[in-house]
């Protein structure tokens, strides 16, 4: 990525007026797609982006971050593209960088993370600098914020909380167990397990299916227990999906079981026709942000606690490759699906005992994952910048603890309910407003709206100048 990911010493652009300055908080995908959209958006010179992020490198975070090679998208290459009116970007990249082209297929989450990184590299000039280094806290100052890290301070009309999705939220009861690995992301621990190891994965989502991989394929003595309180896995893509499927949602209040039985009455009408369930999921993508916006939060909260999970399994599915891998390990009994969550746990002889009410028999582990999911209650964080924000009053959770409360424009609301001026977020701590606000579609649009908002905010002053 060239001058992109090298470490500038120096965050403020020399001469540049404060509110043409622009901070980006993280350097995920969120992060990414956010300064390329404010770059590539406008031509203008006196633009100052500064994209903070703790490792200095780009475009990993935590969705793109892993070094395996068999941890895949589970989101068709045709479809992730950074920007939404070019289609084929993504495509047209993975000719130019000897990588597979096939629009059909699931790249793995590492190569995604080199198109970022070379996607940003493109616009990238002297607007964009990368600061290494954790944002501690962003105070408001007249005209704007400063920002702050361990070693330095620097000033910005606007800021773009782009942070993506936090680590999962602590096991409690189980930190103090032998082999307890907490971040389901710390590879190197995962594969230094011995090659005899039994393992017991908590969760059983897409972080679980890719911690099983890992484990799993390059030593064929390991075993592993997954479990959740469901005990469902995601389900599978197919090769072939091309009959389309568009549902008409019912106008008029809606209530969480009533979208529940109309989305099984579409998947039945579909199977009628001889059309996947798939293809009534994927139609419905487009609308699902509107269907939660006219839900009211008691609907909503009963959504989440009698029907998201069923949903979530079938929108967020696994690429053919992974679920078969997943499906041979069942079947030679080397992977071991339990529901009913952790009903016990102690340490026997150095090991991990857990009792799992759907087994017979406890389990003896040398390792224990947590692979819950991503901590969304932001007011049980353990990062500095989400304490010190709240502390401030500047975000406070949504309603459902889902992320931090926000307009769907993407506009911050303080503790007093009305919007922070110049403070906005992109990406998955938006889920709490907009539901669907973790994948790539979605985050490449909001990040071209919240780009056009801050570049009309800065505007704002040159056009009252002159009238």
């Amino acid at each position: 990525m060239g001058g992109v990911v090298e470490v500038e010493q120096s965050v403020t652009a020399a001469g540049v007026p404060d509110r043409h300055r622009v901070a980006v908080v993280g350097g995920g995908a969120s992060g990414v797609l956010t300064a390329l959209q404010l770059l590539s958006s406008t031509g203008d010179s006196s633009l100052a982006v500064t994209v903070h992020e703790a490792t200095g490198v780009l475009g990993r975070g935590i969705a793109y971050g892993t070094s395996d090679p068999r941890h895949l998208l589970n989101v068709r290459a045709r479809h992730m593209s950074a920007y939404a009116d070019v289609p084929s970007d993504l495509l047209d990249w993975a000719v130019r960088a000897g990588r597979d082209p096939d629009p059909l297929g699931f790249l793995p989450r590492m190569e995604f993370a080199a198109y970022l990184q070379d996607t940003l590299a493109g616009v990238a000039d002297h607007r964009l600098t990368i600061s290494a280094g954790r944002v501690d806290d962003i105070v408001p100052v007249p005209g704007g914020f400063e920002v702050r890290t361990r070693d330095r301070s620097t000033s910005a009309a606007t800021v773009v909380l782009a942070h993506g999705n936090q680590r999962p939220q602590p096991l409690t009861e189980l930190a103090g167990l032998p082999g307890h690995l907490a971040d389901p992301w710390d590879l190197a621990a995962i594969r230094a397990l011995p090659g005899d190891a039994t393992v017991v994965i908590v969760g059983t989502g897409l972080t679980a299916i890719d911690t099983a991989i890992t484990l799993l394929e390059d030593e064929p003595r390991r075993r592993a227990v997954m479990v959740s309180r469901h005990g469902l896995l995601p389900h599978a893509h197919i090769e072939q999906q091309s009959t389309a499927w568009v549902s008409h949602v019912p106008e008029g209040p809606l209530t969480a079981d009533g979208i529940a039985a109309f989305v099984r009455g579409q998947v039945e009408a579909a199977r009628s026709q001889g059309v996947d369930w798939r293809n009534v999921v994927d139609g419905l993508r487009p609308q699902t942000q509107s269907i939660w916006r006219r839900l009211d939060l008691e609907q909503r909260r009963r959504f989440l606690a009698a029907h998201a999970r069923d949903w979530e399994v079938r929108r967020h599915r696994m690429a053919p490759e992974v679920a078969d891998r997943i499906r041979g390990y069942l079947r030679d009994g080397r992977l071991t699906l339990a529901a009913g969550g952790v009903g016990g746990v102690d340490e026997v002889g150095g090991l991990a005992e857990l009792v799992l009410p759907d087994l017979r028999d406890r389990v003896l582990a040398d390792a224990v994952v947590n692979c819950t999911g991503p901590l969304t209650d932001i007011s049980r964080s353990g990062e500095p910048l989400l304490q010190a924000l709240q502390a401030r009053g500047l975000i406070v959770p949504d309603p459902l603890r889902l992320g931090l409360d926000s307009t769907p424009a993407g506009e911050v609301l303080g503790a007093d309910g009305t919007v922070v001026p110049g403070l906005y977020a992109v990406g998955p701590p938006r889920k709490g407003t907009l539901w669907e606000s973790t994948a790539i579609p979605e985050i490449r649009t909001q990040a071209a709206e919240v780009a056009r908002a801050v570049l009309a905010r800065k505007l704002a002053p040159e056009l009252a100048a002159n009238v």
